[in-house]
């Protein structure tokens, strides 16, 4: 019996282990939904200042002067980096369109792309997720390289990204090529002082725009993987919450039926000693 209530013991010492190791794992998750919450702030005010730009920039433009032809069409998935996220990946690639549309796939983080491999999807290019959201920018920069070398070399001519807002709301957001109507051009009294000729700075800040807009999808992606390993964790506190009494219920009784075998056995000995 005594062996049974030892290998009791280190179930619960385990568990115990185990439930540490969760805690520390959603607390880690909630800390970096939040960093990347507060960094979307600033994202979000730059994409702003940027959009109010391309509207004055477009309205020095003629009205056919911002037209290009669609050609082929890309699509960057925002994934998971880890595991531990419960049905994260599987939601993004149930959002995914069919495969003979023939959208060229970019895909960012590791895991999620591993489990689309495993499904027959393969991306033209992959990249990992930071695990800090201050390198977004650089990840941001590391896929706009990529695109900007596909759209000039003519393969590409639409951009959409696919990516969570939320732990269960997936968005697809047109990032290219700009809707002249999306950007109005706020009213202004006096004509904006230019260095550049228009177009030249229509296309600057249209790359700035863009990755602006690439860094708030990764950013929306990063909490959105993070509140869905929280949400895990915390289902999984409670998993082991329930396992933990139950195993030391069972160390209670186990104990309690050492402590009344021992005494019937004194009491036997007694016995027949009398």
């Amino acid at each position: 019996m005594s062996e049974r209530l030892s290998q009791v013991a280190a179930r619960i010492r385990g568990i115990r282990e185990l439930g540490a190791v969760v805690n520390a794992m959603r607390g880690i998750a909630g800390a970096r939904a939040r960093q990347a919450r507060e960094a979307l702030r600033a994202v979000e005010l730059y994409a702003a200042s940027l959009s109010g730009a391309i509207g004055q920039a477009l309205a020095l433009l003629p009205p056919d002067g911002v037209v290009a032809p669609v050609r082929g069409r890309a699509l960057i998935l925002f994934m998971a980096e880890q595991g531990f996220a419960g049905a994260f990946n599987e939601r993004l690639l149930e959002a995914l369109p069919p495969a003979s549309d023939g959208v060229e796939l970019f895909v960012v983080g590791t895991r999620g792309a591993s489990l689309a491999q495993e499904r027959g999807i393969r991306p033209v290019w992959s990249g990992a997720m930071p695990a800090h959201p201050d390198s977004i920018p650089r990840l941001a920069d590391r896929i706009a390289t990529q695109l900007y070398a596909r759209i000039a070399s003519g393969a590409i001519g639409r951009l959409d990204a696919l990516f969570a807002r939320t732990a269960t709301d997936i968005e697809r957001r047109h990032l290219f090529p700009l809707d002249p109507k999306s950007f109005a051009a706020a009213p202004s009294r006096n004509a904006p002082l230019l260095d550049l000729p228009p177009a030249a700075l229509l296309a600057d800040l249209t790359a700035d725009y863009i990755h602006a807009q690439l860094c708030d999808a990764a950013l929306h992606a990063f909490a959105a993987e993070n509140d869905a390993r929280m949400a895990a964790m915390a289902a999984a506190h409670r998993e082991i919450g329930r396992q933990l009494a139950q195993l030391e219920m069972t160390q209670r009784i186990v104990r309690q039926d050492e402590i009344t075998a021992e005494i019937i056995e004194l009491a036997a000995g007694e016995a027949a000693q009398g």
